[in-house]
């Protein structure tokens, strides 16, 4: 069998630390034939260092040389690069959030349609082992019907002082964007992938405009950070479940918090670590499993996926659509901050 020629877009934080160590591992099936950026220093400094044959300029030139591209560009240039590499014939796994609007992630939708090639969407958190725990526990009705879901995305003074992540023209957003988004998706795929009918949600920037900041990610400008830093939403489903939603990246809190917990009829579970609670045996049970967030094998188990689905040997974890309604909710987050008011989804 032919190995999958890829090709890496934007050679960041992202692609150095996740998507090419995992490709590369790949190696009996993979080939990462080059990489482009539209800093060509860098790009040529990337390709040395995983000795990757080639770079690109202009990434509509990469696409005859490769089956797929990995896009790790700024969030503004994510639906751009991912419609003209699907109309190129290429297979795209792009890196979350999908796109910067609802608009645009229709758009990479409906490419990916006419096309026939796989577009999927980087929300890694699917392939921890928690997460795959707990999605297996609410599938044999381990907590009967999930009723009410509870999301925490906190950081401890934790601004990303690096990059672009806190220049709107080009991420679109902050902390729900950039981080909150992954604990979102992870819910909605383990309530079973319900639509949203409502949301409201309020954004905060006051504390990171501050002057003199205290940062433990590097160091930022508070005179031009326009991104949201903290951010708290409830969103409620068509079939009844709602969902208390809370990130930052700069919270005044004792210590970082990651936390999802899943309330149901027949008993509930929560993931950071994962426990399971039911009454049973006229007590209340709790159990638990040792079974970790390791982000780092849940990118090499999401380069997997996506080259066995590019070969037809695999169904996408993350399909489009569902990172669509991801991005309908951010939608509606920072619309009912802006406006004041709940927003409601058709």
């Amino acid at each position: 069998m032919d190995k999958l020629k890829v090709g890496i877009i934007g050679v960041g934080g992202i692609a150095q630390s996740r998507h090419i160590p995992a490709f590369q591992a790949l190696e009996d099936r993979v080939e990462i034939i080059a990489v482009q950026d539209v800093n060509q220093d860098r790009a040529k400094e990337v390709a040395a260092k995983y000795d990757i044959p080639r770079t690109f300029v202009q990434y509509h030139d990469l696409f005859e040389h490769v089956n797929a591209v990995v896009i790790c560009t700024p969030n503004k240039f994510h639906a751009e690069i991912t419609v003209a590499a699907l109309e190129a014939g290429v297979h795209v796994l792009c890196e979350k959030p999908m796109a910067m609007t609802t608009e645009e992630c229709e758009s990479m939708i409906s490419a990916a349609k006419q096309s026939g090639k796989q577009l999927a969407i980087a929300y890694h958190y699917r392939h921890t082992d928690n997460a795959k725990l707990a999605k297996q526990a609410v599938l044999h009705q381990e907590i009967g019907e999930p009723l009410v879901t509870r999301v925490q995305a906190l950081r401890r003074r934790k601004v990303p002082g690096w990059g672009v992540f806190t220049n709107k023209e080009l991420q679109g957003g902050g902390s729900l964007i950039d981080y909150g988004c992954h604990l979102l998706d992870l819910a909605i795929w383990l309530l079973g992938d319900p639509e949203p009918v409502e949301v409201l949600g309020t954004t905060y920037n006051r504390l990171s405009k501050l002057p003199n900041q205290i940062n433990d990610w590097g160091t930022f400008d508070h005179a031009t950070f326009e991104v949201d830093d903290h951010v708290t939403s409830y969103i409620t489903f068509d079939n009844g479940i709602s969902m208390q939603m809370e990130c930052s990246w700069a919270a005044n809190i004792k210590e970082d918090t990651r936390h999802l917990s899943i309330s149901g009829v027949d008993g509930g579970l929560s993931l950071y670590p994962f426990e399971l609670y039911q009454p049973k045996l006229g007590t209340f049970m709790r159990s638990d499993a040792k079974v970790e967030h390791n982000e780092t094998n849940a990118g090499y188990i999401q380069a997997e996926n996506f080259v066995d689905s590019c070969l037809g040997q695999d169904e996408l974890v993350v399909k489009p659509e569902q990172a669509l309604k991801v991005t309908k909710i951010i939608d509606a987050i920072y619309q009912s901050s802006d406006t004041g008011s709940s927003v409601k989804l058709k």
